[in-house]
């Protein structure tokens, strides 16, 4: 019980720090990110500058995690294996980048927006719930099919 509780506090705290980062950043305005996409108009470079940030900080933490064969809280370290581009990996980049694009907002910051009680936050996450629930289904779906096949 006791290594739950610390594994929920780290886990929030991390999440509060993430939630504070994304709101000093401005990220959970969606005219920012909207701002960010428009390179003909009235472009806003400052998601760029988040990202670089975003990617240094993550480039070092896979550097440690690599060397690693548990995590900081002594938990197995499970890392990305696989390198393939398929199709489904470019359709979901394509599907989600057109959520972004047209909403402005990408999960965390459209959490992060719902809890500050955004209206556009609101119908976000619904849609972004509802997708899940359609890949959910459409995944047994495909597994179904596939061991009626084998």
């Amino acid at each position: 019980m006791k290594r739950i509780l610390e594994h929920g506090l780290s886990e929030f705290l991390i999440g509060l720090l993430f939630g504070f980062g994304l709101i000093l950043s401005g990220m959970t305005d969606p005219g920012k990110v909207i701002g960010f996409l428009d390179l003909f108009g009235t472009w806003d470079p400052s998601l760029a500058f988040v990202m670089g940030g975003a990617i240094a900080v993550g480039a070092v933490a896979f550097a440690v995690a690599k060397k690693r064969t548990a995590n900081f809280l002594g938990g197995a370290m499970r890392l990305p294996t696989s390198h393939d581009i398929n199709a489904r990996l470019v359709v979901g980049s394509l599907l989600f980048g057109a959520g972004w694009g047209l909403a402005g907002f990408c999960p965390g910051p459209a959490l992060v927006s719902l809890g500050a009680g955004q209206d556009k936050a609101v119908v976000f996450v619904l849609a972004m719930l509802l997708g899940m629930l359609v890949f959910e289904w459409l995944e047994r779906a495909r597994a179904k099919a596939a061991a009626s096949v084998a």
